[in-house]
């Protein structure tokens, strides 16, 4: 069949044949004809483990690829295939410069198929993102098409709609996207003020004292104050009495404060940059530039940085990435660490899995880790490996845990006399290029956590040979400790040893490392320790195993566990998009108001023709309906914060009670909607443009913005307490 198809292609690959050819013969086709159009359009002939790649995205799955067997072909021969059978596609990337990267790399096998592509990104116009997504594949970051949607969802004229329709996704790190940011909110905010920070509030908290005024729970994500600390804060308060109902406001203050200055460490759960306080990516290691932390705790870093406040206001809207991706009839995508999550993809999308063998096998030597006693002998044996393998001319790629430790080791080493390459993402196209040239001869390249950066690294960069790299081992990929995940230390192993390339692999880890710490609090076994703080017996390693068990068990459970809360909530938010949608493309708000107030409806129609009351009414419904919408979210977060004490208080469980809670506040929701449609109805005032709102106080924010909130690592107040309650219950008495 190849044969035939290259005959064909030489004769004449037009777009026409193409789309008939494709048409005719289906996925095998689609494929055969895309390795050629490769070749003609990238000088690239896809493996066929590429192809099968791609036949595993067109049947629904997610494809298992190695790092370096070329995901972003074989996705953009899927994304073909389902245009070709007159699908609409979205490709979703992890930020916008891999979504533009790969739509205009692909671009000329997408020509040749006869297949037209766009993309989106944060700088383009309403305009631009029509067209994109008028193409039928469309290139995107999962924040921005997701923000298209909120947009879009209080848009009052059909005209001004940009994303159109679900249909097919597919998506890039497809772990990264459906797991470790799938309960990511992406927010859509209005009526934008200026606050002013809590200055005097982190001022009092940085003169407290850790130990004497405050404690830090074993787990990292609680503090309280002690009693000699409390009657500190209430002196410099001017003498008032904190755990009074007078005072709700200002403990609650204090303890915010409290947790930004003593829970959230600059350069590791976020960094300053151009005064604004940006949050870090824990399962990406990355900046992320639009996250923020609810809005309180996100002032109180600002107060503590002494930063000017940032906006804050309503929100309007919000959908989980989840959700997002939940709302297309047909998902699919990519990653290298798929198997590992395959249970998730399961139970929250329905997803199988089909791992796609490796073009050539992989000759990686991924030696076990090495476990120190503490930090510091773990990162000074770090440095005599990065100065041990740098003598031979080895490119190396030392891989941290966060920005703090990545800026640290590069000074030690910097000290020493050698230079390297530091990424603490912060500009996605530079990194890139910097990336490509890590399998350099003599490269060292430091960086937080890898996934996501969608660039090969190979032996001897981008113009030098690979002989020579190759020779000394190939890439030596170095990691400072164990992730949350092991699918994190799966990733940054797999930077090395593409494409059968030799490479080799080595975690440091120490017992004083945070995931021991916070995961495994009673501690390792005793262990004999030999020369460097090097600690050999099995006993200690198998503690470290199962801290990275008991995290991902962690992780899981509180995936689930959002997505219970989640779930009622997106069931709402569906219900009354649909009965939007309908209000925004035909006349149902006029038809329920002509009947509700015939009078008025009769006195209108006497001074304007139908399609300035269709205007009128679907404008005055719509106002109404994401009022209501956004007040109805506002309860919806009360309740959340308050759940458990509500539980406790009736016998129920949370869950059950947050359910019973949300049924209560949304039944009348629609009803209300129409009764204040019909009240304004009668009230405001119609011109030819349709209902004056403005006139009538019923203004939409003069301002919207969007952006991802990072959800409060530490819980309501309600939680930290019950936890601080069950903290002590497990204590034993003091004699």
């Amino acid at each position: 069949m190849e044969q035939r198809l290259t005959g064909l292609a030489d004769g004449a690959l037009t777009a026409a044949a193409a789309s008939a050819a494709a048409d005719a013969v289906g996925e095998a086709f689609i494929c055969a004809l895309g390795r050629e159009t490769a070749r003609r359009g990238l000088g690239e002939r896809p493996y066929d483990v590429q192809l099968l790649g791609a036949l595993a995205m067109l049947a629904g799955q997610v494809a298992e690829m190695a790092t370096g067997e070329g995901k972003t072909l074989a996705g953009a021969l899927a994304a073909a295939g389902y245009a070709r059978r007159g699908r609409s596609v979205q490709v979703m990337s992890v930020n916008d410069y891999l979504a533009r990267r790969d739509a205009e790399w692909m671009r000329p096998v997408y020509a040749l198929l006869g297949v037209s592509v766009g993309w989106i990104g944060q700088s383009s116009t309403p305009e631009e993102r029509r067209r994109a997504y008028a193409a039928q594949i469309t290139y995107g970051s999962v924040s921005e098409i997701g923000f298209d949607v909120l947009r879009d969802r209080f848009v009052t004229d059909p005209a001004d709609l940009v994303a159109g329709q679900p249909d097919v996704v597919l998506i890039d790190e497809a772990d990264s996207v459906l797991v470790d940011e799938a309960m990511v909110p992406l927010v859509l905010a209005g009526a934008a003020e200026q606050g002013d920070p809590d200055r005097d509030m982190a001022e009092l908290v940085r003169g407290l004292r850790r130990g004497a005024d405050y404690e830090i729970d074993e787990d990292g994500r609680s503090v309280q104050l002690t009693v000699a600390g409390a009657r500190s804060a209430e002196r410099a308060l001017g003498g008032i009495h904190l755990y009074t109902s007078e005072h709700v406001d200002t403990l609650t203050r204090l303890n915010v404060a409290l947790h930004a200055h003593a829970l959230l460490r600059r350069d590791i759960e976020y960094i300053v940059s151009g005064g604004r306080v940006h949050l870090v990516n824990e399962s990406r290691g990355r900046v992320a530039r639009l996250q923020r932390w609810p809005d309180g705790l996100h002032a109180a870093v600002e107060a503590k940085e002494g930063l000017s406040a940032s906006e804050s206001g309503e929100v309007l809207d919000s959908l989980t990435i989840q959700s997002l991706v939940r709302r297309y009839p047909t998902v699919c995508g990519m990653t290298g660490t798929a198997v590992a999550v395959g249970e998730q993809f399961r139970e929250f999308y329905g997803l199988e899995i089909a791992v796609i063998p490796p073009n050539r096998p992989c000759v990686r030597v991924d030696e076990p880790d090495r476990l120190y006693l503490t930090i510091e002998a773990k990162e000074d044996a770090v440095v005599g490996q990065v100065i041990a393998s740098h003598a031979t001319g080895r490119p190396i790629l030392l891989g941290t845990l966060d920005v703090a430790e990545s800026e640290r080791l590069a000074g030690r080493l910097g000290r020493t006399g050698l230079t390297c390459a530091v990424l603490n993402a912060k500009n996605d196209a530079a990194e890139a290029a910097i990336i490509a040239e890590a399998g350099a001869l003599g490269a060292i390249t430091v960086s937080t956590q890898m996934a996501g950066r969608g660039t090969d690294i190979r032996l001897g960069g981008t113009g030098g040979e690979p002989g020579p790299v190759a020779e000394l081992g190939g890439l030596q990929v170095i990691g400072t400790g164990r992730h949350v995940s092991s699918r994190l230390d799966q990733q940054l192993r797999g930077r090395a040893g593409r494409q059968g390339d030799p490479g080799g692999s080595v975690l440091f880890t120490s017992l004083d490392d945070a995931l021991v710490v916070q995961y495994v609090p009673e501690g390792a076994p005793r262990a004999a320790i030999a020369a460097g703080g090097l600690i050999r017996d099995p006993d200690p390693q198998a503690t470290v195993d199962h801290a990275q068990r008991v995290a991902e068990g962690v992780g899981l459970e509180i995936h689930r566990n959002t997505w219970r809360y989640t779930k009622p909530v997106e069931d709402q938010r569906r219900i009354v998009m649909d009965h939007r949608e309908r209000v925004l493309r035909t006349d149902a708000a006029l038809r329920a108001l002509a009947t509700i107030c015939p009078e008025r409806a009769a006195a209108l129609s006497a001074d304007w023709d139908e399609d300035v009351l269709v205007r009128a009414a679907r404008q005055i419904t719509l106002w109404h309906l994401d009022r209501c919408w956004a007040e109805h979210l506002a309860r919806v977060a009360d309740v959340r914060e308050g759940i458990h004490l509500r539980a406790l208080g009736r016998g129920l469980g949370p869950l059950d009670e947050f359910y019973k809670e949300l049924t209560r506040l949304f039944a009348p929701l629609l009803d209300e909607v129409t009764t204040r449609s019909a009240e304004s109805f009668e009230a405001v005032a119609v011109t030819a443009e349709g209902a004056d709102l403005d006139a009538a106080g019923l203004k939409r924010p003069t301002a919207t913005w969007t952006y991802l909130v990072q959800d409060n690592p530490f819980g309501t107040d309600i939680d930290r307490a019950i936890r601080g309650l069950a903290r002590l219950l497990r204590k034993p008495p003091r004699d």
